[in-house]
């Protein structure tokens, strides 16, 4: 009984630090996004990333500008937040979706892939009209998940929710 209590000592050490480590995990990985943040993911959505131009201004690959390359319908992908974390900061190389990780194919971090990895494969990168920093690329999927991907496709209440008013862009969806 006594040998038990020795080796039960380590494990409930080990189980307290792991409990202790998880409540010391920073804020916002547990919760959801606040209305600022999503509001942050919109505008780069909308502006310094212009993921509008090819995605559409609702995600859904109706997009903006017939220059830009065609995007996904984003409202329809099944891909989980990881999965759209990744392609925003590394892109899909060969296809229209850039990196706006400014350092990705630098050192490996995008899918073990260098620029000459790249360049062997014959695989090519669109250039993003910005860089973003790690905690942008976090708010726009932050934002995309509130308001675009698994929402279904776009209706006029949808709409409405999605700009928070009755704006000219939701005269095209019927009540």
């Amino acid at each position: 009984m006594i040998g038990m209590a020795r080796t039960a000592r380590p494990l409930l050490l080990i189980v307290a630090i792991v409990l202790a480590s998880l409540s010391l995990a920073p804020a916002g990985f547990a919760q959801s996004a606040d209305s600022q943040d999503i509001a942050a993911g919109m505008r780069l959505f909308r502006q310094k990333a212009n993921c509008q131009a090819c995605h559409g201004w609702a995600g859904d690959g109706r997009k903006m500008d017939s220059q830009m390359p065609d995007g996904k319908n984003l409202r329809e992908t099944e891909l989980t937040r990881d999965n759209v974390v990744t392609t925003i900061r590394c892109g899909r190389p060969g296809t229209g979706m850039p990196a706006f990780d400014r350092l990705a194919y630098s050192d490996g971090r995008c899918y073990g892939l260098k620029a000459a990895d790249l360049r062997a494969r014959d695989l090519t990168l669109t250039d993003p009209p910005a860089t973003l920093a790690p905690r942008e690329i976090e708010l726009l999927a932050d934002f995309l998940f509130a308001k675009v991907i698994g929402q279904g496709p776009m209706t006029h209440a949808k709409c409405i929710a999605y700009w928070g008013s009755e704006v000219e862009a939701c005269t095209e969806f019927p009540n």
